[in-house]
């Protein structure tokens, strides 16, 4: 394994429990789009239709999304490889 995959792992890791269910739900809801994430989360925020409920942090999460979609387009990196297959949103285990 190179030192990059282990600094993407390691990065994984670090993590917070928010970050990984987006990680999750953008996998599993969004069909692996941050962008589709975003756009659904604007249009809960603005009082339009949206697609899942989440609890009421969505400026938080909007933050959380941003700083995660940095991460991968510096590095070129999908995280949410990093989710074990079987994992629930919020369990983390990498890969």
């Amino acid at each position: 394994m190179s030192s990059r995959t282990d600094s993407h792992a390691e990065y994984f890791r670090s993590l917070s429990r928010a970050e990984v269910q987006l990680l999750a739900l953008r996998g599993i809801l969004y069909d692996g789009s941050w962008e589709e994430m975003v756009l659904d989360l604007e249009a809960r925020k603005a009082g339009k239709p949206y697609v899942f409920k989440l609890q009421n942090r969505i400026e938080e999460d909007l933050q959380r999304i941003q700083g995660l979609i940095e991460y991968e387009a510096k590095n070129s990196v999908n995280l949410g490889k990093y989710l074990a297959q079987d994992s629930l949103p919020g369990e983390r285990r990498a890969v």
